[in-house]
């Protein structure tokens, strides 16, 4: 009778151990717990999570033997951010990392000035207000900025260079991201420069892209810029799809979208910022301050072609520019 009484407290305690959260059982073990940030998706993301844990490989560090990766994942809801944080936080971990999401490395930024946080922005991190300058960021924060988000101008430029009519172009930006404002700004700006229009269309979930294309036909715009942010980078084959059932040229800041689809990308290298953050972040487990480790500029700007979707839309992609691709996907 005694073993039958028993059996069920036995069996309640190892649930209870199996529930245990991860953090509790790495302090538990003694090694250190690394909160890792994101506004998107894993699924989104599986290529940035896979670099990042390189680069914490690189430093000395495997996420289930010297190291733990407790995960947040905000699936495109910014609102839950502040939480995600704060319980980061509570849990008592060793660093946050936030990995291409301006907005989780904010919310993180208000939630400790003690805890160590390793980001990758595509916007300018001074002007942000994440660190004091690049070269000695100051306080409890550094990490890596690929300035994407300026790269609006750039990526209006080689549009017009494809299509050096009249009709105006479109930019498509999420209005919860904190750099849209400048986003808007300098690519306006750009427009102007070369005697053309921007039509802005800003999408904050998946039905605003869809109204965002029915806007975007009605407008007749003659092509299309995405700006880079987590939402798009979720939604990248409907942004795709949408480009290519309405035959319109779109260029994206990530290769990733061209391989999926898009007709061109131009900007940094997303996987090799999230090994950075990895590097990083191992760095400072090991005793370094992110106060004396300088933001990291991205030392590379790939311009990615897809000829396949250009034949599809019946474009003509001059030698010249051709030329001037870091890859063409034929």
């Amino acid at each position: 009778m005694l073993d039958l009484r028993r059996r069920p407290f036995i069996t309640l305690l190892g649930g209870a151990a199996a529930a245990w959260p991860l953090a509790a059982r790495a302090q538990q073990a003694g090694i250190p717990i690394v909160g890792y940030l994101n506004d998107g998706s894993p699924e989104a993301s599986a290529n940035q999570v896979a670099a990042f844990r390189q680069g914490l490989s690189e430093a000395g560090y495997v996420d289930g033997r010297n190291a733990a990766i407790e995960f947040r994942w905000a699936h495109n809801d910014n609102g839950r951010l502040p939480e995600m944080a704060a319980d980061l936080v509570r849990s008592r971990v060793a660093l946050i990392a936030v990995v291409a999401s301006t907005p989780a490395a904010l919310a993180a930024k208000v939630a400790t000035a003690t805890i160590p946080i390793v980001f990758y922005s595509g916007g300018d991190p001074v002007q942000l207000g994440l660190v004091a300058s690049l070269n000695r960021p100051g306080g409890n924060v550094t990490g890596v900025t690929s300035m994407n988000a300026e790269l609006g101008a750039k990526r209006l430029g080689l549009l017009h260079e494809l299509l050096p009519g009249a009709a105006p172009f479109g930019l498509l930006i999420n209005p919860k991201n904190p750099t849209s404002d400048a986003a808007i700004t300098d690519v306006r700006a750009a427009a102007a420069a070369i005697g053309r229009q921007v039509e802005v269309l800003t999408a904050s979930n998946s039905r605003d892209i869809d109204t965002a294309f029915a806007s975007l036909v009605q407008k007749r715009v003659a092509a299309l810029s995405v700006s880079p942010d987590a939402l798009f980078l979720v939604r990248r084959i409907q942004i795709v799809t949408l480009a290519v059932y309405h035959r319109v040229p779109a260029i994206f800041a990530f290769r990733e979208d061209a391989e999926a689809g898009g007709l061109m990308s131009y900007g940094s290298s997303i996987t090799a910022s999230s090994r950075q953050v990895g590097v990083y972040t191992g760095r400072i487990l090991k005793g370094e301050k992110p106060a004396d480790l300088p933001v990291q500029l991205a030392a590379k700007f790939e311009l990615v072609i897809n000829l396949q979707i250009a034949k599809l839309l019946k474009l003509d992609v001059s030698p010249m520019l051709l030329a001037r691709a870091d890859e063409v996907i034929e």
